[in-house]
């Protein structure tokens, strides 16, 4: 089994990751031989063009796909040597871009059956404490229609703490959401992690969030191409901008 020895391990790090496209003609992203390590407490954004891969860096980190070369280690260990209970929890730390949810349960509910809590009320204690921390409390009760895009958002969110995950990751946060509400959903995953000690990784198009990141790491045609620390919103427009598809010189 191979292990990273570095006395301050990220807490999941992509080694020379390489991913095929997936879907149909050839489409959904790939990566190519892409290295990355996400350190405990920060906010990573993710950047890149539609297709770039980030979807796909973010499915390998969280072990819903198996990269076809390279490894992904969270801490010293690789994930191949997670056991399944460990490994099923682990991919239930990525909220994809449209999260799925029951429609016939409500916000609690939803949140309390990812919960590994024994016992109902230990359940709903953990859900709710979560549901609190994402500012979705006072909708406890409601069911998936009777809440907005954002509040939809958050619920997704809140969906993957109960079991008090380091890290956390996210595809697309502020997509379809509007301005005031893609600030609300940033401000949400910064205090998971200035406030809840959480990891958060995200994968986004949209410079405003990505300025709300500690760091930024920008992907081109599957491949890790330039790195920002506390980027802008104008340094992240600008270095999309010059990275353009075939640009891969760092």
């Amino acid at each position: 089994m191979s292990q990273i020895t570095d006395v301050r391990l990220p807490v999941v790090q992509l080694v020379r990751v390489s991913v095929g496209h997936r879907g149909s003609a050839g489409r959904g992203g790939a990566l190519h031989e892409a290295s990355v390590g996400f350190p405990e407490r920060t906010l990573t954004a993710v950047v890149g063009p539609s297709g770039a891969g980030k979807s796909a860096l973010l499915r390998c980190a969280s072990g819903r796909e198996r990269p076809d070369q390279g490894k992904v280690f969270k801490g010293s260990r690789e994930l191949e040597a997670l056991d399944d209970q460990e490994l099923t929890e682990f991919r239930g730390l990525l909220v994809p871009r449209q999260p799925e949810v029951d429609p016939a349960l409500t916000s609690c509910q939803i949140v309390a059956e990812a919960s590994y809590a024994t016992g109902r009320r230990a359940r709903r204690a953990a859900a709710m404490e979560a549901l609190r921390q994402v500012g979705l409390d006072e909708a406890a009760g409601r069911y998936p229609d009777e809440l907005s895009a954002e509040q939809l958002k958050r619920l997704a969110i809140a969906r993957t703490l109960p079991a008090g995950p380091r890290i956390l990751f996210i595809d697309e946060p502020t997509d379809a959401l509007g301005l005031a509400g893609g600030r609300r959903i940033m401000d949400t995953l910064r205090a998971l992690v200035e406030q809840a000690g959480r990891t958060v990784v995200m994968g986004t198009r949209d410079p405003a969030a990505a300025a709300c990141a500690d760091r930024t790491v920008f992907l081109v045609g599957g491949r890790v191409v330039g790195k920002i620390d506390h980027p802008t919103a104008d340094e992240v427009a600008a270095e999309l901008a010059r990275r353009r598809p075939g640009q891969s010189r760092p």
